[in-house]
């Protein structure tokens, strides 16, 4: 069996109060009502007796034979004026002389006249020969003496009457709010269903925690910005990744420097410290909704994976080089031109030989040797020449040779592309490392060299000289640009003292 959806459920409560509250609310009135109407009848009472008893013509009626001849119709012509339901004008022994029904006059008054005869005016509810009533009873004195009394009242039954009237129209009131209460809870009713899909508080319970369980454990970091700019969400790996502080949520992309993530519905290559991150960004109705993957570890083994392709690159070069001077050689023996084809092989093997020294020699890390003796052959097949200065010399130190070539390997593939003659230096020693490499193309001006995406070459993709740029940061070094020439210095790594 399916359960109630919240909006259902929620229905039903809005229903139940509103019922309640207009129940409570009429009911409270109708209590407030009654007590309203009883208080006003006993003070119309009081008065028509009060002012009854003041009457000139009830004290000179007293003073006649037959009193209720009198005041009988005086009593009645009274009673129709003021809307009361009976004047009784008695003695002070309760003996009546007048009564809305003539068959009453001279019976004993049902009620209490006690304080009437000390001189007070009361009024109380009681039930008389007409029923229960709210009646007032006020004394006639006439020379200091009480010589009559005077009551009036009005019957409960007319009081209830009147109750019935007000009732009507108080529940015409209840149904009309009840109806606008009805029609309110509905509307938001409805609204709240199509917001929450129709599901229930367990469904939607579930989906919180399947939510939460998910953004938590993902891997990948997953920002939602808002059409206003606003980071509306965030999880613990993008966090992590782009160093994000822990109230993030709720603060413009600009003011966490992350305009740029979700300003193009693209996927792209985005540095971040020492971190080389994959980020997509795709629009949608509720913002931008952005995925970052950490590709740090597979940067650096498509680096290795590039070093070693450059390395096979430079050996291809270097075999095709020596092919080529081979038959060159064994051509001029077949001509019987001995003592050139010598000449030529010794001048080439000697030339090789002394790039080799030079670079072993001054370049005692074997990974970035190798690299230098590959781009010479790779710039020598381009028509390029890669100069390595002869006062280059740089020890072991200690540093990762894989940031090495990333820094060597990719100034000199941007110089080789933009000129001729490339000239590098490396020296370092106890205080760090410099590396200088120039060249005689047009130079650099622009400040965004070292971000992702710069490039000369038209296609938006360039990523060697930012990971560089990442490389030297990481490494704690500076780089700096003049014109053609990249110097970058970094500090020797600290050695821990030996015991």
């Amino acid at each position: 069996m399916r359960r109630w959806s919240l909006a259902g459920q929620m229905l039903v409560l809005q229903l139940l109060v509103v019922t309640v509250t207009a129940a409570g609310g009429a009911t409270l009135a109708l209590v407030q009502a009654h007590r309203l109407l009883t208080e006003e009848a006993g003070g119309t009472a009081r008065a028509v007796a009060v002012s009854v008893a003041a009457s000139p013509d009830v004290a000179a009626a007293l003073g006649e034979p037959d009193p209720s001849a009198r005041l009988q119709p005086y009593a009645e012509r009274v009673r129709a004026a003021t809307g009361v339901d009976f004047i009784t004008i008695m003695r002070p022994d309760g003996t009546r002389y007048t009564h809305p029904n003539p068959a009453e006059i001279g019976r004993r008054f049902l009620g209490h006249i006690e304080p009437a005869l000390r001189g007070r005016t009361f009024t109380e509810t009681y039930t008389g020969t007409l029923g229960p009533s709210k009646r007032a009873v006020t004394p006639v004195v006439t020379g200091g003496r009480v010589r009559a009394l005077v009551s009036a009242g009005i019957t409960i039954d007319r009081i209830d009457a009147r109750l019935r009237e007000q009732l009507a129209w108080g529940g015409l009131i209840v149904a009309l709010a009840l109806g606008l209460g009805a029609a309110g809870t509905w509307l938001v009713t409805a609204r709240l269903r199509r917001q929450t899909h129709g599901l229930g508080p367990v469904e939607l319970g579930r989906i919180h925690e399947h939510h939460d369980a998910v953004l938590h454990a993902v891997r990948e970091g997953l920002l939602l910005v808002g059409r206003d700019g606003t980071l509306t969400l965030c999880n613990d790996a993008a966090r992590q990744l782009l160093g994000l502080p822990a109230d993030a949520e709720g603060k413009n992309v600009a003011e966490l420097g992350l305009a740029e993530l979700a300003a193009a519905d693209e996927e792209r290559i985005h540095l971040a410290g020492d971190r080389v991150l994959a980020v997509n960004s795709a629009a949608s109705r509720l913002g931008t909704v952005v995925t970052v993957r950490d590709h740090t570890e597979l940067q650096a083994l498509s680096g290795q994976l590039d070093a070693e392709r450059g390395f096979a690159e430079s050996l291809r070069s270097a075999a095709h080089e020596a092919a080529n001077r081979l038959h060159t050689v064994i051509t001029l023996v077949e001509l019987g031109r001995t003592e050139q084809a010598i000449a030529l092989g010794t001048a080439e093997l000697r030339a090789a030989q002394e790039l080799t020294d030079r670079v072993v020699g001054a370049v005692r890390e074997p990974v970035l040797a190798a690299l230098l003796l590959g781009k010479s052959a790779e710039a020598a097949e381009r028509g390029s020449e890669l100069v390595i200065s002869e006062d280059s010399e740089l020890d072991d130190l200690g540093l990762d040779p894989r940031d090495l070539v990333t820094i060597v390997g990719n100034l000199i593939d941007n110089a080789i592309d933009a000129a001729n003659r490339v000239d590098v230096h490396i020296s370092g020693d106890e205080r760090g490392v410099l590396i200088r490499v120039a060249d005689d193309g047009p130079g650099l001006t622009d400040k965004a060299a070292f971000e992702k995406g710069w490039t000369t070459k038209g296609d938006g993709r360039g990523l060697g000289l930012a990971l560089v740029g990442q490389a030297v940061r990481r490494l704690g070094g500076t780089i700096e640009v003049d014109g053609s020439v990249f110097t970058v210095r970094l500090p020797a790594p600290r050695r821990e003292p030996v015991s």
